[in-house]
């Protein structure tokens, strides 16, 4: 009974023992998981989601489970700044980043980029940028990629050949190797394009000698950049082109002229031609002579009035003067020998325009490209076919007037430059070309040639020859001259041979341009850069006298010298001009010729020696030195436009400004 009670009690406390460790162990239990629960983060439901896989490009890596040692995450750590940390897992455009890396940085990168400043501007952008591809986005062509495809296949529209700017096609699937040549492939066109449409495809170097731009090329690191920025790749193209209105009005009729035959076409109308009348040789003729040789002449020079007056008069002895302006001979108005012969001879050929329209709008599309983008304001156009010289104000036509320009031999340059000053009663300086061409040959069968027309010669020591004309009525640059000093030492001015202009192609003059109505372009120039003044044509006629008077001008005035065959006016027809030096043609045969694929590079042309000093033995025109001697220092606008001569010049009027500063130089063309 006893050992039976025991044995219970025993098992009893057995129980017990168990069913208190059991709890135990169950506590303990509760109170780890408590502990756990407590050592997870959790999400802090007040700060924004957690970023998800299409908030970023490449899979974050899976969170590393937390440790016993690790802090408990807080909740002032924003939710992103992890994913921040996270290294991206390879892409497909991440591989081609490495072959682009490994393209720019071998040899063959000159393979798919040839020019130079294209290749360091495409190795700054890219390395800049980690080698991301600029038209590839997920192992395909982008949208960005596609618009300037789109774009650069119509180049044409632009006057520019799309062949010139050869694209790629992403295809679907495409190597990683692949896709990296493509990238290039178009970096390298879109930069081609943005240069062609900005300065050209052709250089004016190839064109003439006489032709002179500042031409800027767009930066290509610039160029890429503004690519990057958006997807409008087709608009950012576009923008290289320029911006004036003249530009986009040939834009306009070029596509009107390929969608099919459209006349738009203006000419000044051809008078018909006159019956070549042979004139007897004979003595020399002058005005006020009565000979029935005049008569010949009359009819031979399609004269007005009566062509059987045999009296020589002012009428003949102006269309006199005007053939003998168009044959390059010199000119007296008398008929010699000379005037006789090229009256007798053949006529010159006359360059016409081309017998596409679309071509000669093509071209000078081509010649807007070297303008400067900002013309100026105000600023002034001359446009050498159509002889006419056109004032800009606020973007309109402030003034327009005729001018005479270049003989096709003796060509107007293209150039632009800065209007500084107006002379009133200019010097004459002749260049050394004219006075070795015409005037030596002139006094050779006439003493006295240079003293009719009012020159004066003069010798220095070491032979060179100096032929000038003084400020007066007859002087060949008229009685104001507007200055923009240039390389070709060409300007505007007036001119005593006001009978040019009723010619309606007015090819006449050594490379300056001779103004119709210049006392008008005097007004108007001074009512913009010194309103204050109150410039009038009256006041300007007031200064004429025997010395020169500049006038300086506060504000620059641009100058643009352009040769505009083909032009919309004002009434927006299409205006075409005789090919008056040939730039058409040249232009033409670049363009359809090997010389194309190279036309943008600049070529080295000869050096022009018109200036150089003509020298006679001395004392062979009446003695070293004296009279009007150049020797001694003077400068280039001195020589140029005309300054002291042979003694100390009289100044200007105390309301009239000082002369501007002048450069080395020596000659003035007219």
């Amino acid at each position: 009974m006893v050992k039976s009670l025991r044995f219970d009690r025993l098992l009893a406390s057995t129980a017990l023992a168990l069913v208190l460790a059991l709890s135990s162990h169950a506590a303990v239990a509760q109170q780890t998981e408590s502990a756990v629960r407590t050592a997870v983060p959790v999400p802090d439901t007040s700060l924004p989601p957690p970023l998800t896989a299409k908030d970023i490009e490449a899979p974050a890596k899976q969170a590393a489970p937390i440790t016993k040692d690790e802090p408990k995450q807080t909740a002032t750590i924003p939710a992103v700044e992890p994913a921040k940390a996270l290294a991206p897992v390879a892409t497909a455009d991440s591989g081609v980043s490495d072959k682009l890396r490994e393209l720019i940085s071998s040899k063959q990168f000159e393979r798919f980029v040839s020019h130079k400043a294209d290749r360091a501007g495409i190795e700054a952008f890219y390395s800049s940028h980690n080698y991301a591809p600029l038209w590839v986005s997920n192992n395909a062509g982008n949208d960005r990629a596609k618009a300037a495809i789109a774009y650069l296949a119509q180049a044409d529209a632009v006057g520019l050949d799309p062949s010139d700017y050869p694209t790629p096609d992403f295809k679907s699937g495409a190597t990683t190797d692949a896709l990296a040549e493509a990238e290039l492939k178009l970096t390298a066109s879109t930069l081609t394009f943005a240069r062609h449409a900005q300065i050209g495809r052709i250089h004016f170097t190839r064109v003439g000698s006489d032709i002179q731009y500042d031409l800027i090329a767009p930066d290509p690191g610039e160029v890429l950049a503004k690519l990057a920025d958006g997807t409008a790749a087709g608009s950012v193209l576009d923008g290289f082109n320029p911006p004036q209105q003249e530009f986009k009005a040939l834009k306009a009729k070029l596509a009107e002229l390929r969608k099919g035959p459209v006349v738009s076409e203006a000419k000044p109308e051809a008078k018909p031609a006159q019956p070549r009348v042979n004139i007897p040789e004979g003595k020399l003729l002058k005005p006020g002579m009565k000979d029935s040789r005049v008569v010949a002449l009359r009819k031979r020079l399609d004269i007005a009035g009566d062509k059987d007056n045999p009296l020589y008069d002012d009428a003949v002895r102006d269309a006199v003067k005007t053939f003998q302006t168009e044959s390059d001979i010199g000119v007296d108005g008398n008929l010699g020998p000379n005037t006789l012969r090229a009256l007798n001879g053949e006529q010159k050929e006359v360059r016409r325009a081309s017998a596409d329209p679309i071509d000669t709008i093509i071209v000078n599309m081509e010649r807007w490209r070297w303008l400067p983008r900002n013309l100026g304001n105000p600023h002034v156009i001359v446009n050498v076919p159509d002889y006419t010289l056109s004032l800009y104000n606020d973007g309109k036509v402030y003034w327009k007037t005729k001018i005479v320009a270049g003989k096709p031999n003796l060509a107007t340059p293209m150039v632009s430059a800065e209007m500084k000053f107006i002379t009133v009663n200019p010097t004459w300086n002749v260049p050394p070309s004219i006075i070795e061409k015409e005037y030596l040959p002139a006094l050779e069968q006439d003493p006295q040639a240079l003293d009719r027309i009012g020159l004066k010669l003069t010798q220095d020591a070491d032979g060179t020859i100096h032929i000038s004309q003084p400020p007066g009525a007859g002087n060949a640059l008229g009685r104001i001259r507007f200055n923009f000093p240039n390389k070709f030492l060409v300007y505007q001015h007036d001119t005593p041979d006001k009978h040019l202009f009723a010619k309606d192609k007015r090819a006449f003059s050594h490379g300056c341009m001779r103004v119709q109505n210049p006392l008008t372009y005097g007004e108007k120039l001074l009512s913009l850069v010194m309103p204050k003044e109150r410039y009038t044509e009256a006041r300007l006629e007031s200064m004429f006298g025997g010395s020169e008077i500049n006038i300086n001008f506060p504000k620059f005035i641009p100058v643009h010298l352009t040769y505009q065959t083909a032009f919309v006016d004002e009434a927006g027809k299409l205006q075409l001009r005789d090919d008056v030096y040939g730039r058409d043609a040249k232009m033409f045969a670049i363009l359809k010729s090997n010389e194309r694929k190279v036309a943008d590079i600049a070529v080295e042309r000869a050096k022009d020696s018109s200036s150089k000093p003509v020298r006679m033995p001395v004392g062979m025109y009446g003695g070293g030195g004296g009279g009007y001697s150049y020797g001694g220092g003077n400068n280039f606008f001195d020589w140029m436009f005309g300054g002291p001569q042979g003694g100390p010049r009289p100044y200007p009027p105390r309301n009239i400004p000082p002369p501007p500063p002048r450069n080395n130089g020596r000659y003035s063309w007219r």
